[in-house]
């Protein structure tokens, strides 16, 4: 059974190479660009990846464009961002070659979160990531993406490693670029008029879920700048939103 894997980027030369080396077990590996400005997509082609632009800011179009173009029977899903470690390629090697396991329509990963550089976030996540091309039904919602499968679900050994957050500018310019969408869907779907008392509210469950909930506390400084950085990133979309709303009087 071969397996395809499916990337999405956006000027990511400084670390794309790694994120390629890392799934270099892969029988195809496909790169999904959204309009890099940079050495991406000339990296992406010299690593022998399969290059396809697609300028959206939706990330399930590109996700399942990708799908679209994957020819194996199996496709990775992974972020340019982010590392396969041995364990886990080997893990999913394993599995996908088991033909007895056609139930399974899909696999979890195990995500090990880095900020600020090499500093491990304390809470673990689990994402679909690995699914039967045949059981992928499609990925559904702009920003915050869900795949929509087939069958049940399983979950591998190892570990998918993701450094984010790599320095304060590229954070600040995260929330300034993904904080405009954030507000128009909330804009859109109709969410109640913006009230001074909403902000307290929603900044300090940012903060609590993240540095209390995650146990952000135990990486020190490191903990408290992601918690307020979250605080703050939630602030600005729900400052923009309000901004919407004042402008749709």
């Amino acid at each position: 059974m071969k397996i395809s894997a499916v990337i999405i980027t956006q000027n990511s030369e400084e670390y794309l190479a790694d994120c390629l080396e890392s799934i270099a077990f892969c029988d195809e590996i496909v790169v999904i660009d959204s309009g890099s400005t940079d050495r991406t997509v000339e990296i992406a082609k010299h690593l022998k990846a399969k290059v396809h632009v697609f300028e959206t800011d939706d990330f399930s179009q590109m996700r399942n464009f990708g799908l679209e173009k994957a020819k194996s029977d199996w496709v990775l899903y992974i972020d340019s961002d982010e590392r396969v470690t041995p364990e886990l390629a080997q893990n999913i090697k394993n599995q996908t070659s088991i033909s007895k396991k056609n139930y399974i329509g899909a696999y979890y990963v195990q995500r090990k979160n880095f900020y600020l550089g090499n500093n491990e976030w304390p809470q673990i996540e689990q994402l679909e990531r690995l699914f039967r091309k045949e059981k992928l039904k499609g990925w559904y919602g702009k920003l915050h993406e869900s795949p929509s499968f087939e069958g049940e679900i399983g979950l591998l050994d190892g570990f998918l490693l993701h450094y984010t957050h790599r320095d304060l500018s590229s954070m600040v310019a995260k929330t300034v670029r993904w904080s405009d969408i954030e507000a128009k869907l909330r804009f859109e779907s109709g969410h109640p008029k913006m009230s001074w008392w909403r902000f307290p509210r929603v900044m300090s469950t940012a903060f609590f879920n993240s540095y209390i909930k995650q146990k952000g506390w135990k990486l020190g400084t490191v903990g408290f700048i992601e918690s307020m950085y979250q605080s703050f990133s939630i602030f600005i979309t729900y400052a923009k939103l309000w901004e919407k709303q004042q402008k749709n009087k």
